[in-house]
């Protein structure tokens, strides 16, 4: 996984950037009409139910858009919210609020909505020992933000990018002629260039299930797309070998099932591609 360092890097090249697209030479809507002088306060609004996340993000957006802003919470990352309820106070310059409002509205909108259906399968999970994963599956430019919503609503991360971790997938393993071939030259690679990465490998089958047992150095098998009953016989045959993880087509319906079979980890894309954004307002009082 990448070091808090890095991940704090990329947190704040979000932050930069989103500042730069939608303020870019001005906010002349609040220049045209606000004194410069002009302060003010603004409430976050819930306007749904769910897990509320982003609102530390969006301390950090205020603090880079104004560094006199204050803001007082009310309601932490994490914390289950309903519609009506108010997360934070923000008070100081009116023309600074209004820079930051949008940004830190996509961002806590987002961000919510991954908290909010990582909670719900964490809660499907519930007396098993199946940890969810998120995946690279993210909005291209927020990676890290989404990662970190998968954090508060109580799943876990996959790896961050294609720089922390060895995932040979079947398009690897095929265009390296079979998974023995390309685990020999990852080990090989990862040795000459002294990198220490753990190696992932997907199965389609339980016959590539066998053929990845028989290689060492193997941290985790992707049993990808199997059925119930294939799930079961994967886990029974991995057995403490090394660890397990289900992918492929699991939704709301089916996760528990995956879970009952034995796997360590499932994995998600679902908590990033397919959500719907939570209700939020930021507004003036």
């Amino acid at each position: 996984m990448i070091s808090q360092q890095q991940f704090e890097h990329e947190l704040q090249l979000i932050i930069e950037n989103g500042i730069r697209e939608d303020i870019g030479p001005g906010d002349f809507s609040s220049l045209a009409c606000i004194p410069y002088t002009a302060t003010g306060r603004a409430k976050l609004l819930v306007k749904d139910n769910g897990i509320i996340a982003g609102v530390e993000f969006a301390q950090m957006i205020f603090a880079e858009v104004d560094s006199t802003l204050k803001v007082e919470i009310f309601i932490n990352d994490g914390a289950e919210v309903k519609h009506g309820d108010v997360v934070f106070h923000v008070s100081g310059s009116s023309q600074s609020i209004l820079r930051a409002e949008r940004l830190v509205l996509n961002s806590m909108q987002r961000m919510s909505a991954i908290a909010t259906k990582t909670n719900q399968y964490v809660k499907l999970l519930e007396g098993t020992k199946t940890k969810i994963l998120d995946t690279r599956k993210t909005t291209p430019g927020f990676r890290a933000c989404e990662k970190w919503a998968v954090k508060i609503g109580g799943g876990e991360n996959h790896r961050f990018a294609l720089y922390d971790m060895i995932m040979l997938k079947d398009n690897h393993n095929d265009f390296a002629g079979g998974i023995t071939q390309a685990i020999t030259k990852t080990k090989a690679f990862l040795k000459e260039n002294n990198l220490d990465l753990k190696i992932i490998v997907e199965a389609r089958n339980l016959d590539e299930i066998k053929e990845i047992l028989q290689n060492e150095g193997v941290y985790r098998i992707l049993i990808d797309n199997f059925n119930f009953e294939d799930t079961r016989k994967a886990v029974d045959l991995i057995r403490d070998t090394c660890l397990t993880e289900s992918s492929g087509n699991i939704n709301e319906n089916t996760i528990r099932q995956y879970a009952e079979c034995g796997v360590d980890y499932i994995s998600s894309g679902a908590l990033t591609h397919s959500i719907y954004n939570m209700d939020l307002s930021l507004k003036a009082f």
